[in-house]
């Protein structure tokens, strides 16, 4: 049987080494972030056996440490594994920050240049996706806080400010400011902050309060559709006002 030599084993030895107690304490704190902000986990040990999301940061934080000791091909492995698992893709090549959140952990899809800051949570269905087939940075970058919707797709090379929020099933294709609330196909931002109910340290994407601009605009609509009814109706009782029984005499104009 061949052995390794010691230039074989030198990358595996490397990335042994950099699983450290900060990677540990990485792992920690997505699994304790966890409690805070799902109303749905009872116990650290029922967050650690049942939820495939944080399954997921798990495995993609150690891909993370192969992928950045140029273990590409075992990297990929891991997260391949981890998609099975999970149902949750991460390339190993995404950064991610601290206390890394994916509620559900279904669908989510990340790509390879993909960053992530801290205390960032995603709901399930959740893509961030690149617009591009060049290399390069071609994916989104999520500041700290931010909090993505169900189904909510962020194409492209742009930033998400802190604090902002992504409304479920949106297609977010621009930068969106620190601290907005994003909606719709394309997403627009459709609240700030000093309108937005603050819950410190827990989920506040409140969907329910959410403005809807296209139910505003139909509204705006159909107002406009009233107004005009009656108006209409207010000329036609003019204009039989100044009917006879010989016809239609039409009103003198002023100054014959």
């Amino acid at each position: 049987m061949a052995v390794l030599s010691d230039t074989n084993d030198q990358p595996l030895i490397d990335a042994a080494t950099r699983l450290r107690p900060g990677l540990r304490a990485l792992i920690a704190g997505d699994v304790a972030c966890v409690k805070a902000r799902d109303p749905a986990a009872r116990s650290t040990i029922e967050v650690i056996c049942t939820y495939p999301g944080v399954h997921a940061v798990v495995l993609h934080r150690l891909a993370h440490v192969l992928w950045g000791t140029g273990l590409g091909f075992p990297a990929r492995l891991l997260s391949w594994f981890a998609r099975l698992a999970t149902n949750v893709d991460i390339h190993p090549g995404a950064t991610i920050g601290q206390r890394f959140f994916i509620d559900h952990g279904a669908g989510v899809v990340i790509g390879e240049t993909a960053e992530i800051g801290d205390d960032v949570t995603l709901y399930h269905g959740v893509t961030l996706g690149g617009t591009t087939w060049s290399g390069g940075k071609r994916h989104p970058t999520l500041e700290n806080g931010v909090l993505v919707g169900a189904g909510a797709k962020i194409l492209g090379p742009i930033t998400v400010g802190t604090r902002a929020r992504v409304g479920a099933n949106s297609v977010v294709i621009a930068d969106v400011p620190p601290g907005m609330t994003v909606i719709g196909i394309p997403g627009k931002v459709v609240r700030d902050p000093a309108n937005r109910r603050r819950i410190d340290g827990r989920i506040d994407l409140e969907h329910h309060l959410i403005p809807d601009p296209v139910g505003d605009a139909i509204s705006v609509l159909l107002d406009r559709i009233g107004f005009l009814e009656a108006r209409v109706t207010h000329l036609q009782q003019q204009v039989k006002r100044q009917e006879t029984p010989d016809g239609f005499q039409p009103r003198p104009v002023e100054g014959e």
